[in-house]
């Protein structure tokens, strides 16, 4: 029974860690895959989804870690000798071979038990022996089928469509059997049709073969639509793992509902049980266990907002609507009330202009606890009133309690969100770095920059900064604090 249970886990990450040229894509992941679930690792460009399943696959080493396959330990077990099979976003399909040949391929090289045994060294050993030809012809024919291909096999790859060409890249995948089918965001080369046409032919398949699927894409739509479990990933860490229906009506940090679909993303104060305060206003919520005026991130989807004409008494928050576009199904309405700019979603429309009340119902208001409240480092005090952190060497007061900190003393940095200043010119900085994400708050944005020396500063800023920017990091000395990390005795 223990071991049935262990292979339910048909894949275990163990303590991954993966680091490319002193940049951590992966940080001590842990993830457990059941046999047969549709899987989906979300996240945008650069949160090492991809990584995560080249490593699945055999292709990339871990720099830690172990990965288990049925509770075999595969870490450094070579991809071909791994029982999944990828498919990628280019499909790497032979030009010169025509359809049956490039799904037969793999086919032609791989060796079966034989059911007979030789004898070697005194002890026996299984014959292994090539596919034979009729064999080969009918499990092609059968990936073919599976696929919608039936009548393709002699056809060139170069007069085949991009869906069409991704079909016979998924079958050449499925037809030497694999245990886990790893697709690598396969649908990103197709136009909107055919991707949504896809979609619902690769859900088709994996009823079909209840094999274990892991998809990678940064599409929030194909992850909700497609998935039986969404693993949400950023900056190598994985943020949350649900359903669909999990991550996305109960997010579980800013990071996810600003990711998954349209959300309105405030600060706020949690005064008791069930009470929330948020743009002067008090709200009852469905939450608790929150500590009393505990500072919180608080959703809001746009669809959960209620629109009544000004004056009725119904709605909490009064506002103005500053543009409305419909969305073929509903209007989708910018409003601005108590400061924030609420984006609402309905199928009534309120004109440009209109002053109206908002509305929204306990079970409407998400809260969570803030990932973060303040950057917090690893330093040590380099001389008086010097303390070097982040590879660089910065002039703070090294005094706690009237008492100067020796040098050599090892201490915790922590400087708080509001006393970092970003500069647009990274000379003017003290630390050069990109902006990783950028979160509208209401009435300021906080945004995430990472570090040439590899460390993530969280900034609230009121100016608006896009993806990638280049920008200078500068520190106010003033606003950091010191504390003392305590050695651990030999005992």
């Amino acid at each position: 029974m223990k071991e049935q249970k262990t292979f339910d886990r048909i894949i275990e990450v163990k303590n991954i860690t993966k680091i490319f040229d002193d940049t951590t894509v992966i940080d001590d992941l842990n993830l457990s895959i059941k046999r047969g679930q549709f899987v989906t690792l979300l996240g945008p460009s650069g949160c090492g989804k991809t990584t995560l399943l080249r490593m699945i696959a055999g292709f990339t080493a871990p720099t830690s870690g172990k990965i288990f396959i049925e509770g075999q330990d595969v870490t450094e077990m070579p991809p071909y000798k791994r029982p999944v099979n990828t498919v990628f976003q280019k499909y790497a399909l032979f030009p010169h071979l025509n359809v049956f040949k490039n799904v037969a391929f793999g086919l032609k090289l791989k060796k079966i038990p034989s059911g007979e045994k030789k004898a070697k060294g005194g002890t026996e050993k299984e014959i292994m022996r090539k596919f034979t030809k009729a064999e080969i012809e009918e499990k092609v024919n059968r990936a073919l089928k599976l696929v919608g291909l039936d009548d393709y096999g002699y056809r060139d790859i170069n007069s085949l469509s991009g869906g069409q060409q991704q079909r016979v890249a998924i079958a050449r995948a499925l037809v030497c059997e694999p245990k886990v089918l790893l697709l690598d965001e396969p649908l990103g080369a197709l136009d909107l049709k055919m991707r949504k046409e896809m979609q619902i032919e690769l859900m088709k398949m994996h009823r079909e073969l209840g094999i274990t699927f892991i998809y990678v894409t940064h599409d929030q739509e194909e992850a909700l639509t497609m998935s039986d479990v969404v693993v949400v990933l950023n900056d190598g860490l994985i943020q949350q793992i649900g359903t669909p229906k999990q991550v996305y009506d109960e997010p579980a940090n800013a990071f996810v509902a600003d990711f998954i679909g349209e959300s309105n993303v405030l600060s706020g104060t949690m005064l008791k049980d069930f009470s929330v305060s948020f743009l002067g206003a008090q709200f009852v919520c469905e939450d608790k266990g929150f500590a009393k005026n505990e500072k919180v991130d608080i959703v809001i989807r746009p669809e959960d907002i209620y629109i009544y004409p000004l004056d009725t008494g119904k709605g909490q928050l009064a506002g103005k609507v500053l543009g409305s576009v419909f969305k073929g199904t509903y209007y989708e309405m910018e409003i601005d009330a108590g400061g924030y700019e609420f984006t609402v979603q309905s199928t009534t429309e309120a004109t440009p202009g209109a002053m109206v009340e908002l509305r929204i119902e306990p079970n409407g208001i998400h809260i969570m606890k803030k990932l973060r409240t303040v950057n917090q480092f690893i330093g040590t005090v380099s001389g008086e009133n010097r303390v070097d952190f982040c590879d660089g060497s910065f002039d703070i007061n090294t005094e706690i309690g009237g008492v100067a900190l020796e040098k050599g003393t090892k201490v915790k940095v922590f400087v708080p969100f509001d006393g970092v200043e970003l500069t647009d010119d990274e000379e003017d900085g003290e630390i050069g770095g990109n902006v990783t994400h950028s979160l509208y708050k209401g009435t300021y944005y906080q945004v995430q920059v990472y570090s040439d020396t590899d460390e993530d500063f969280y900034i609230d800023t009121t100016d608006e900064w896009d993806l990638n920017d280049r920008v200078g990091i500068k520190l106010d000395k003033n606003k950091i604090r010191l504390e003392v990390i305590e050695e651990e005795s030999d005992a």
